[in-house]
């Protein structure tokens, strides 16, 4: 098993961390691959901004019984 890595297994393991999904072994290949990788270590810094804005990010959905409404007053304008 080699501790090297190539950029797009890199960022896949990245993305994978993000969402806590990757294993130990799989952090440890990607952090030293950021040691010597500028490009890559690019990559996870904006990923890691990317979530933390998400996270932060206090957006709403609307409600099904507003979604429904909605629905009905758009068919009823494309009936006319």
């Amino acid at each position: 098993m080699s501790i090297k890595i190539k950029c797009n297994e890199a960022n896949h393991v990245c993305d994978k961390s993000q969402y806590k999904e990757a294993n130990f072994w799989e952090k440890i290949k990607l952090t030293i691959h950021l040691i010597y990788c500028k490009a890559c270590k690019e990559y996870s810094s904006r990923n890691k901004k990317l979530t933390q804005a998400i996270e932060d990010s206090r957006v709403t959905s609307v409600s099904s019984e507003e979604k429904q409404i909605l629905k009905e007053k758009l068919q009823k304008e494309l009936s006319k």
